[in-house]
């Protein structure tokens, strides 16, 4: 195994082009583990820990731009207001010391459907942009996630930056597991609610081939709530509305039995996970003059 080690983004990106199978490592969290059990041997491992770029994050106006290497611990600790939902997501990442050098970009690149981080990606609207020789392209999260740990990258590409949008209203995470750290999800749900466009988007995780949104259950609910004015009123959503929209949430998870969970448990824990952060989150979007104050 060669391990190649470029000193900037364009020397990375150079060593990509030169050996397409090269595995990127920055925090390590999924390859070393692969590496470790024997799981992986690649030929190359491309070291992106000297690229300080990816390590760098700029909130503008309207968006965020999020390095792929930024830790975790960065997203808990400084990015809480205008990412609630992977503030919250970043939470539940493993132990302090994986937190303080896992990455966004570590769960993307490898793609698996239990990653932490793609609940709240799908729910905020995410664009990865990537980048190679040829030139940059941003992939939206809905098209990103292509197989079970299959993503959109072509050979040559590395995960360059996640553009996110500022929130404009309350976001929500949750995930259940075996126990309370250091552990994969069974299953994982994020919910962002999105005042300004007057929608609801969903995340799902650790319950389908890949990270999927509920988008029946959203387009239920936008319909619910535009067509009862609770954007205006603000009123208390009924209960046969966060029924109906925890069941067809629940319907569109297509897990599987494996050894941390089964697939009629993984469904249950999906619909109660979204009546839960339904609830929690409309209660934030009236209770603070229907604003993002104390959304997280």
């Amino acid at each position: 195994m060669d391990f190649l080690r470029p000193a900037s983004w364009e020397e990375a990106l150079a060593a990509k082009a030169e050996h397409p199978t090269a595995v990127p490592i920055a925090g390590g969290t999924d390859v070393m583990v692969e590496i470790n059990f024997d799981h992986r041997r690649p030929e190359y491992l491309l070291d992106l820990n000297r690229i300080e770029l990816l390590r760098e994050y700029e909130v503008g106006e309207e968006n965020v731009r999020l390095g792929a290497s930024v830790p975790y611990t960065r997203i808990m600790e400084n990015l809480r207001a205008e990412l609630p939902g992977l503030a919250l997501a970043s939470h539940t990442v493993a132990s302090p010391q994986i937190r303080n050098r896992g990455g966004v970009g570590g769960n993307l690149g490898t793609a698996s459907p239990a990653g932490d981080a793609h609940p709240a990606l799908l729910a905020a609207g995410a664009e990865v942009e990537v980048e190679s020789v040829r030139g940059s392209r941003f992939i939206p999260i809905d098209a990103f996630y292509t197989g079970v740990k299959r993503n959109a990258l072509e050979p040559d590409e590395l995960i360059k930056t996640v553009h996110i949008k500022k929130a404009d209203g309350p976001q929500q995470y949750s995930k259940v597991g075996t126990r309370n750290a250091m552990v994969i999800a069974v299953c994982a749900f994020g919910l962002a609610l999105h005042p300004e466009t007057r929608t609801v988007r969903t995340g799902i995780g650790s319950a389908a081939p890949t990270p999927i949104r509920a988008k029946e259950a959203e387009a239920f609910l936008n319909a619910a709530l535009e067509e009862g004015g609770f954007w205006d009123s603000g009123k208390i959503i009924t209960p046969s509305i966060a029924k109906q929209f925890a069941d067809l949430c629940s319907g569109a998870a297509n897990p599987i039995d494996d050894v941390r969970g089964t697939a009629k448990y993984r469904r249950h824990a999906v619909g109660i996970m979204a009546r839960r952060q339904l609830g929690w989150t409309w209660e934030q979007y009236r209770g603070t003059g229907r604003s993002l104050e104390g959304a997280a």
